[in-house]
Parts: structure tokens; C-alpha cells; sequence
């Protein structure tokens, strides 16, 4: 006889030995002991987290009869009387399971609920469970709403989807929607250790780790995954087996480059890579596992106690978190994040990944000393260094330059990002004529502060001994907080060479650079478009092959 798997062997029976969604299991079990029950429900959620099984184990309480034949409506179906056991077999003919990505249509629908008038052959109540609910058509939606928002007494309605957004409101508003969450990994660790051990297989307890992290919240998946490792490994899952089954990196390559980064060791970064190639692994998993390791290093740093002592690399962990600043984790962790998609863009996954790292040692913060380390051999020079840098980095230098040209860096350990401080300059200007607008465009800084400085309109200048009160508009009054206005101040007083207070007003900067730039890009938008129309071309094709200008595909020329 062929064995079952493992995700159908170990399917749970009732809500007791369901894992996790403790507040769906909550609310039908008050439901059914209170005989509060609506007609209805709408499970939604990922692949392999339990709306099908929780949809027969609901069945299965709606219409359980006890052992002896006698017993009520009930959160604990007993698993004896022929309701339950039938719904398990999957042959009761009072629950019927329909596939909506196969029986979509509205004829489909009408004869579902043509059959379902009738009376239950035996049981309670006549339960229609309708998986990938949002694969229906509209038409099919709007075929079963009345019958959904009043049906017969004795018909129940189940809903199952994995794209809730799919779905009509209108269907929403008539259901009782629970979304059932992904599963953490330590319950699924946990689950697959009951399961192993039942099973009488040997197992390491950070092979199931591995197992758990890749099923991605999915308790199916885990156990398929667990069922294909018992395969793999013919004997007892180990981590090692494991790893190589699923192509997964051992931590020490992870731990590798971020000794390589500390140490500023470019030879070994490609080496790294080059060695992860020659076996075969995943380097788009190694960004996503290296990101998690950074931000476990980031925790530690912020939150020491955070860190467990039964995590495999706690001890990494620690030592990591004291070798580098806060900063660079930050920094590390957004190039990995940012990395990834661009795989598929790259030549190869090996050049995009090896192109990451070495992202991360060009752009890794300066040391604030006013020069830049020398690099000895096989190490890189360091680039720039400050906030222009580590700005572009986490932006994935998308449109960097293809070499960053290193120079000493000028910002201190505690510059912001969002402003580059500027050295004094004698900047000469008419004082009953302040061009404000080239020196917003003029002054040295980024981020936040630089959106408010577009969005400013200058309204008054005032001059005295003590210095200048500058009074302006403010477009988007949210962008000037206090923080953001005082580095403003500061970049324009070192610009200007005198003393300046800011003073902000809200209302309506028309001649701000922001509000002159859109301007002019809506008058450009706009010529286009009466070009477009206009033009004879156009107008042929439209006319002969009745041809339509698509909304929103037209640009202007830059």
C-alpha cells in the first residue's frame, strides 16, 4: 500500500490539534457552544495555512452526532459518528467541495444552487465549501448573492481564497471574514518534531530550522518539504542534507563576507562568491539570509537581550554586533534588500550578488578622520565617503557612475544625512532683492530638508545688526519640523556667510521651485498631448482604423 504524505497523514481532525490561528479556533468555538452561528463564513490567507482543513473540521462540528448517534452541535466533533468520519474520507455527500478555478461560470453557480434547495440527504445541515472563491465571474458572484445573503436554514455557505481583494464587496459584506496568518517558524519546528518523532526518523533540530524558513509560512509546504528531505537524506535528516537538497548557504559563507567587510578585504568577498558558484547555491537566497542576519546583528546592537541563547549563531551574533557601527548594519542591510531584485537584471545571479558585496565595501561609512584609510593588498580603496554616498547605496546606485572616485571624506561621525554641511562663503546679494530660489537650488543638501527648501516662498527679508529674519510660505507645512528648518537655517547661514532665522508661515508658495516646476511639467504635458491630438498622422489612423491615444501614455519629450 502506498503511504500517505505527510501533509495529508498529519492533516488535523478537530480544532484541539489544529497549529496556530488560535483567533479563528477561538471565535467558532464560542460560536458553537453559543449555537451563535452565522450562515456564512469567508476563510482567506496563504497557501498550506488551514482554510480547508479548518472548513471540514467546521463541517465536521456542524454536523456531528456523537458516538452513540445522539449528540448536538458541538466544537469538538467526536471523529466516530459517520458525519465525521465520511467528512474525513472525503465521501459525505451533505459536504460538498467545489474547485471555483474550475467551476467558474454562472452555470455553474445556478446548478450549485438549484441542488441546494433541497433538504440534507442525512445530515444537519448541507455545507458548500468553494475554494479560490475569487476565481468566480462576475456574473457567477452576482448568481449566488441573494441566496448567499438569505439561504435556506438548513445550507452553509464556506468561502476559501487566497486573494481576498478579488473579490466583490458585495460577497464580503455577507460573510464572516477571518484571515488566517502564516505560520511562525518556531511552531512549525515545533509541529515537524511531533510529527518526526511519531514517525519513529532521526532528525537535527536545525535541519527543521532550515525546513521551517523555507516553507514561508506554510504548514503543507513544510511537511511536503519534510516528507522530500526524508527522501533525500534515506536516513536521519540532517542539516547538512538538508541544506544541499534545497541549495541553502551555511552560515559561515555569511559570516565570511561580513569578516571580509570588516576587514575591507575585497579578494576575499569574490572569492566568497566564487566558491558559493562552484556548488551551486542560491544567491538570491544568500541576500535574503544575509539580510536576516544583519538585521538579527542590528538587533543585537539595539536590543542586546533580543538575542537568544538557542539561536546557532548567537555567538556570531554578539561578536559581530561589536565590530561594526550601527551605521554600516544599516547600510549593509539596505544594499542586501535592495540587491535582490536586481538579479534578474544583472548578467548573471553570480555578477549581481558579487556586484552587492562589493557595493557594500565601496560605500561602507568613512571613519570621520578627514582621509581615507590606505587600502593595502587585495583590498579596495574605499569611495567616497559621507551622506551623498550612503544615500546612493541604499538607493542601489541605480544611476551612479560606474566607478566611484574616492576622495577624502568631510562629514563627521555624527553628520546627518539629510544635510551636507557647506563651508562659509561670501556670497553677494541685493539685499532689497533676495534671490531666493537659486539659493534653495544652490545649497548643499538632501533628503527632507532639501524637499522643504523646494517647497519654500520667500515673503519678507529683514536685515538688522543681529542678523536676518527670513519669513516664508511653506507649501507642505508637514515637511517643516523643527529638525528640518534648523538645518535649513544652518545651510543657508553658512551659504550666505550671515546669520539667518527662519520664520514659517503655511499657505500657498505659487513661486516656490517645487510649484514652478510642476507648472512647467504640466505645460509640457499638456503641449504634448495637443500635439498628439493634432497631429495628422494621428488623426489618420484614428479615422481609418479606429484608433484610440490609451490615457496616461503620453510623455513629453525632456
Amino acid at each position: 500500500m502506498t503511504a500517505l504524505a505527510l501533509a495529508r497523514k498529519w492533516r488535523p481532525r478537530d480544532f484541539s490539534t489544529l497549529v496556530g490561528q488560535e483567533h479563528v479556533v477561538k471565535a467558532l468555538t464560542h460560536a458553537l457552544d453559543q449555537q451563535r452561528l452565522h450562515h456564512a463564513w469567508l476563510f482567506t490567507g496563504t497557501r498550506g495555512v488551514g482554510k480547508t482543513t479548518i472548513s471540514r473540521i467546521l463541517a465536521k462540528a456542524l454536523n456531528c452526532t456523537g458516538a452513540d448517534g445522539q449528540g448536538q452541535m458541538t466544537s469538538q466533533p467526536c471523529g466516530q459518528c459517520p458525519a465525521c468520519t465520511e467528512i474525513d474520507a472525503g465521501r459525505y455527500v451533505d459536504y460538498i467541495e467545489m474547485d471555483a478555478a474550475s467551476n467558474r461560470g454562472v452555470d455553474d453557480m445556478a446548478q450549485l444552487l438549484e441542488k441546494a434547495m433541497y433538504a440534507p440527504s442525512s445530515a444537519r445541515f448541507k455545507v458548500y465549501m468553494i475554494d479560490e472563491v475569487h476565481m468566480l465571474t462576475g456574473h457567477a458572484f452576482n448568481a449566488m448573492l441573494k441566496t448567499l445573503e438569505e439561504p435556506p436554514p438548513h445550507i452553509k455557505f464556506i468561502l476559501a481564497t487566497t486573494d481576498p481583494q478579488k473579490i466583490p464587496v458585495t460577497v464580503l459584506s455577507r460573510c464572516l471574514q477571518f484571515n488566517l496568518k502564516q505560520m511562525p517558524i518556531p511552531s512549525i519546528v515545533e509541529h515537524l518534531q511531533k510529527v518526526l518523532e511519531a514517525e519513529s526518523v532521526t532528525y537535527e533540530i536545525g535541519a527543521l530550522r532550515i525546513l521551517a524558513k523555507a516553507a514561508q509560512g506554510s504548514m503543507r509546504d513544510a511537511l511536503s518539504l519534510t516528507d522530500q528531505a526524508i527522501a533525500y537524506a534515506a536516513g536521519p535528516v540532517s542539516e547538512a542534507s538538508v541544506r544541499a537538497m534545497l541549495g541553502t548557504l551555511d552560515e559561515t559563507y555569511l559570516i565570511g563576507v561580513l569578516n571580509a567587510l570588516q576587514a575591507r578585504d575585497g579578494a576575499s568577498l569574490v572569492s566568497i562568491a566564487d566558491e558559493m558558484a562552484i556548488k551551486s547555491l542560491s544567491f538570491s537566497l544568500a541576500l535574503q539570509d544575509l539580510a536576516s542576519l544583519l538585521q538579527k546583528i542590528a538587533l543585537a546592537q539595539t536590543v542586546p537581550s533580543a538575542v537568544l541563547d538557542d539561536w546557532p549563531e548567537a555567538a556570531e551574533v554578539r561578536r559581530l554586533a561589536g565590530l561594526f557601527a550601527k551605521e554600516e548594519v544599516q547600510l549593509y542591510y539596505q544594499i542586501a534588500i535592495t540587491s535582490r531584485p536586481d538579479l534578474s537584471l544583472a548578467p548573471d545571479e553570480q555578477t549581481g550578488f558579487t556586484m552587492a558585496l562589493l557595493r557594500m565595501l565601496a560605500f561602507k561609512p568613512g571613519d570621520g578622520s578627514g582621509s581615507p584609510k590606505s587600502a593595502g593588498p587585495g583590498r579596495a580603496m574605499p569611495a567616497a565617503s559621507g551622506p551623498a554616498a550612503a544615500k546612493a547605496a541604499a538607493m542601489g546606485q541605480r544611476s551612479a557612475p560606474a566607478t566611484p572616485v574616492a576622495k577624502p571624506a568631510v562629514a563627521s561621525a555624527s553628520a546627518s544625512i539629510d544635510s551636507v554641511p557647506a563651508a562659509k562663503a561670501a556670497v553677494s546679494y541685493n539685499a532689497d532683492d533676495p534671490d531666493w530660489q537659486s539659493w534653495m537650488k544652490a545649497l548643499p543638501v538632501r533628503g527632507l530638508v532639501q524637499q522643504l527648501a523646494f517647497q519654500t516662498e520667500l515673503q519678507s527679508w529683514e536685515e538688522s545688526p543681529s542678523g536676518i529674519r527670513a519669513t516664508v510660505i511653506v507649501g507642505m507645512p508637514q515637511l517643516a519640523s523643527a529638525e528640518s528648518v534648523n538645518r535649513l537655517q544652518e545651510a543657508l547661514s553658512n551659504y550666505l556667510g550671515k546669520q539667518i532665522k527662519i520664520l514659517i508661515e503655511a499657505g500657498k508658495a505659487s513661486q516656490s521651485i517645487a510649484a514652478v516646476e510642476a507648472k512647467i511639467k504640466q505645460e509640457k504635458q499638456e503641449g504634448a498631448e495637443h500635439s498628439i491630438a493634432n497631429d495628422d498622422f494621428v488623426k489618420t489612423i484614428q479615422a481609418e482604423f479606429g484608433a484610440t491615444v490609451v490615457p496616461g501614455s503620453i510623455r513629453p519629450i525632456q
